[in-house]
């Protein structure tokens, strides 16, 4: 209340209903080629899903730490949402300005919040929207989105409340922006949430329900919601900053243009555009021995052949997701369960479920790009089931070192553990030469299980998916599971 007694006009964002309780989930129309088993690259989190708050009103009214003002690249915009905020701060916020000098597209410049409820104003400019400039536009609008963000995080503040960036006056597309938006706060809360304790998208009638539709595919409030929005995902997510992977950018622009820089991103350029062949293996990886060797002449440094890598891992990423995968999934080879005793993600192979020569086996490198690459980002283990798997199931030695050749540092670096399930003699001699004389880094973390109750030792039977004829294997080789079983401290 004022001091009149009057009801005050501004909304404390304290008082608004969360996303999860909201909105009602909506039941989605069943995909035709559903992703079966795969976890959505957003998937539940309840704990992100607390500081999300949608609501439908006036940004300038909300009674939080900061909020947002969209406008152009003089700060003088007259749109809807700059006029209010305009109007509700009063004159010295135009004065305030004035000393900032400008605002640069895709930068985020801060002021007090003079009149408002809230302390702070954000401002910030969104890009013009150009089809045949899509890809900048795009890069822009995230910068936006992300440098508001991260002032927020720098200046400790609590609640950040979020006008639609992109104005009708600069022509980008609702739906198109809203994916940005979404994914760049969602991925930001994710690496930063401890930061922010309420984000809230303030929206018009007209932008509600684009933001009701595509707030589900980046904060899905249960697993059912998560699954059945996981198709509806664009091809292109971004990269685990929310940020739109752009392989070509990554490739023409060298860090010094026009220097020759010891020939090292030329000579990886080179490398692209000499080692071409016809195979996709050939056209997405280039020739890792010839790099060798240059390295090993001193021709190549170090640095440079990561550079490479990274964009050859990029371009396969790229692939991945372009890819219609729908048939690799449907195998139900490789699934997202839950977390073992350390709390790290575990991922799952079953062996017994990859005809290895009936499949794309390009697929199937494409397939494991695509489902692991933000599991990934964190500590992991695989669990690989060995079970019943026959010569029609093997991986090949080859396939085995091209995957973990293209594979991005962080799969190597985040792995903690491989548990292989039900070895053979002959399978636990293969994984040994394998391991020893072609990818030694791997060695120490593998683990043989021989039993189920083994495995429960590390990761609660509770967390992880068996299929049922490993159950019955195990039961028929090494008698039933007994949750009485005491574990053990180490596996």
């Amino acid at each position: 209340m004022d001091p009149l007694g009057a009801p005050s006009q501004f909304v404390d964002v304290d008082s608004l209903p969360g996303w999860s309780d909201a909105y009602e989930a909506k039941q989605l129309d069943p995909p035709q080629n559903p992703a079966v088993d795969v976890r959505s690259p957003f998937p539940c989190r309840k704990d992100i899903n607390a500081k999300i708050i949608l609501w439908k009103g006036d940004v300038a009214l909300l009674n939080c730490t900061a909020i947002v003002n969209t406008s152009n690249e003089s700060l003088t915009d007259k749109n809807p949402v700059s006029e209010s905020i305009f109007m509700h701060a009063g004159p010295d916020l135009r004065d305030e300005l004035q000393k900032l000098k400008g605002c640069r597209t895709g930068e985020a410049k801060l002021t007090k919040g003079f009149n408002l409820a809230a302390r702070f104003i954000i401002h910030t400019v969104g890009p013009k929207y150009k089809s045949r400039y899509r890809t900048a536009a795009e890069s822009s609008l995230y910068s936006c989105y992300r440098n508001v963000l991260q002032l927020a995080k720098e200046q400790a503040m609590c609640s950040v409340g979020f006008c639609v960036i992109n104005s009708l006056k600069r022509c980008y597309p609702l739906e198109d922006a809203t994916h940005i938006a979404l994914r760049t706060v969602r991925r930001f809360l994710e690496i930063h949430g401890e930061t922010l304790e309420k984000v809230v998208f303030a929206v018009s009638e007209l932008e509600e329900a684009t933001y009701q539709k595509l707030l589900p595919l980046y904060f899905p409030r249960s697993l059912e919601e998560e699954l059945q929005s996981l198709p509806y995902l664009p091809a292109d997510i971004g990269n685990a900053e929310g940020e739109p992977v752009v392989p070509e950018r990554q490739i023409r622009i060298t860090e010094k243009p026009g220097v020759p820089d010891d020939a090292s991103d030329e000579e990886g350029l080179e490398a692209d555009l000499s080692f071409i062949g016809s195979h996709a293996f050939a056209r997405m990886e280039g020739d890792v021995d010839k790099q060798r060797r240059l390295i090993l002449q001193g021709q190549l440094s170090e640095a440079a052949l990561q550079k490479q890598h990274q964009r050859n891992y990029n371009r396969w990423l790229c692939q991945a997701r372009a890819e219609d995968l729908s048939d690799i999934a449907s195998l139900k080879a490789l699934y997202q369960t839950g977390v073992d005793n350390c709390g790290r993600t575990v991922m799952v192979v079953v062996g017994r479920n990859i005809p290895v020569t009936l499949i794309d086996m390009e697929k199937a490198l494409l397939y494991f790009i695509h489902v692991m690459d933000h599991i990934a980002v964190k500590e992991y283990v695989l669990v690989y089931f060995h079970t019943l798997t026959s010569d029609y199931n093997q991986l090949d030695s080859n396939f085995l070192k091209k995957l973990y050749d293209v594979v991005d540092a962080k799969y190597k670096r985040n792995l903690k553990a491989l548990y292989f399930v039900h070895p053979t003699f002959r399978s636990k001699v293969s994984a040994w030469f394998f391991t020893t004389f072609t990818v030694s880094g791997l060695k120490d973390k593998i683990h043989y299980v021989e039993s189920l109750q083994q495995l429960f030792t590390a990761i609660p039977p509770e967390q992880i998916d068996l299929p049922p004829f490993v159950l019955e294997y195990d039961a028929r080789e090494n008698g039933p599971y007994y949750s009485s079983y005491p574990p053990s401290p180490d596996l």
